[in-house]
């Protein structure tokens, strides 16, 4: 399994991208359980993209911050 986590963003602006090969690593089925969890914890969530002039935010449930909700809300009439 190939896992692949990119962080952008913050002050700088700096773009941060790792990969991890579980193949052949002794530890592999704790991080292939770990991936399964994570993607897991989401599955069931909303997918949201939220574009303000040519700044796109791609967030989802359950993981947005009050602000983000009550925009999500406000757009699309409906609850977040």
């Amino acid at each position: 399994m190939l896992i692949t986590v990119t962080r952008s963003g913050g002050f700088t602006g700096v773009e941060k991208t790792r990969e991890l090969d579980t193949d052949g690593r002794a530890d592999a089925a704790r991080w292939e359980e770990l991936a399964h969890r994570a993607l897991a914890a989401t599955a069931d969530g909303f997918h949201y993209r939220i574009t303000i002039d040519d700044q796109v935010l791609d967030v989802q449930d359950p993981f947005l911050s009050e602000e983000q909700r009550e925009l999500v809300r406000a757009v699309l009439g409906e609850g977040a």
